[in-house]
């Protein structure tokens, strides 16, 4: 009986961790989606930047290597 009680809460307790672990992993994954739209965005800006001002294209990889250089470490 002891051994019952013990193996149900168990039981419970793991349903439990695995509705955490799937609430975790759809929040994840929502905010990996929003991750991905904005690098489409980013990536569409690019293209239409690069069209309008063409000396961009050269001056971007140098802008991208300061902006990454000076970035607070987390």
């Amino acid at each position: 009986m002891k051994e019952e009680r013990e193996l149900s809460e168990k039981i419970n307790l793991l349903e439990k961790e695995i509705q955490t672990l799937v609430s975790e992993i759809q929040r994840l994954d929502a905010a990996l989606s929003a991750v991905e739209d904005v690098k489409l965005e980013l990536k569409g800006i690019k293209l239409f930047l690069g069209r309008k001002h063409p000396d961009l294209k050269d001056q971007l990889p140098e802008i991208v290597r300061k902006l990454k250089a000076n970035k607070p470490s987390d």
